[in-house]
């Protein structure tokens, strides 16, 4: 794989997003071999626990809107092609993996990187590390389960600020919301993910594996039919032409003039 790395280290695998020129944006390859990595990861019984980051100053900055998306036969982005096939199989497969995930999320979180930190069942981020529902800013709506995993997490109202705003919260804020589980000093980042990453390969693996069926049982339960809801409603979004002008705005720099068309 050139896109995501591997690295077996005893019961842990560290899965690290590695485009860390464009901040480990999501492009078609990336997705598909994320994917790979972590259906072999469920599937390898020598894997005890997951642990994923991201190479260089960033976790992910979301989807690469440079590389363009497939388009339909109305010759609209077909986005909702791209979360059937690649990114919300990615959100499933960590959330039914039998085995714990820990998201180190090393910078930036933003879009479908914010949504993969929070499918994991622990996270941690660096002090200087942010969350981000940029989705809103392109005139699309949250997906990756996003709209699922954030009002789990906090509540509707803090939801739906970070879906309707579109603003960074910082890492001491999303430990303080309850979006995150611990905050790591910038220095002591890594050793704090080593000693919790090595804490979850040596523990109980199937008890593990009992906690999180019983939670996403009570919290997740009708996560297929959110992930359909959200595929559907972003093939709308996707057709507008505030998206359209979004993705322009962001690749000219400039603020987006929406419409509401």
């Amino acid at each position: 794989m050139e896109t995501v790395k591997t690295d077996l280290r005893g019961g842990e695998l560290r899965v690290t997003l590695n485009r860390p020129d464009v901040m480990n944006a999501w492009d078609k390859p990336f997705g598909e071999e994320l994917l790979a990595a972590l259906r072999q990861a469920a599937s390898d019984d020598a894997v005890r626990a997951v642990t994923i980051t991201g190479a260089g100053r960033g976790f992910s900055s979301g989807a690469d809107l440079r590389a363009g998306f497939e388009t339909t036969a109305e010759g609209k982005p077909d986005v909702q092609k791209r979360l059937h096939e690649i990114y919300h199989p990615i959100i499933v497969t960590i959330r039914r993996m039998p085995k714990p995930v820990l998201a180190a999320v090393n910078g930036p979180a933003v879009g479908i990187g914010c949504s993969l930190a929070l499918a994991a069942d622990l996270i941690v981020a660096r002090e200087s590390a942010y969350f981000l529902l940029a989705f809103i800013n392109i005139g699309l709506v949250p997906d990756g389960g996003s709209s699922l995993l954030v009002p789990e997490r906090v509540g509707i109202a803090r939801a739906t600020e970070m879906a309707m705003l579109g603003e960074r919260i910082g890492a001491k804020d999303a430990l303080a919301w309850g979006l995150i589980n611990r905050v790591a000093a910038d220095d002591e980042f890594e050793s704090t993910v080593d000693a919790l990453a090595a804490k979850l390969a040596g523990g109980p693996t199937a008890a593990y594996a009992g906690v999180k069926h019983q939670l996403n049982e009570w919290l997740f339960g009708r996560m297929d039919a959110q992930l359909e809801l959200e595929a559907s409603i972003q093939q709308q979004a996707a057709a507008s032409g505030d998206f359209l002008e979004g993705v322009q705005a962001f690749l000219e720099k400039r603020p987006a003039a929406f419409e509401g068309r």
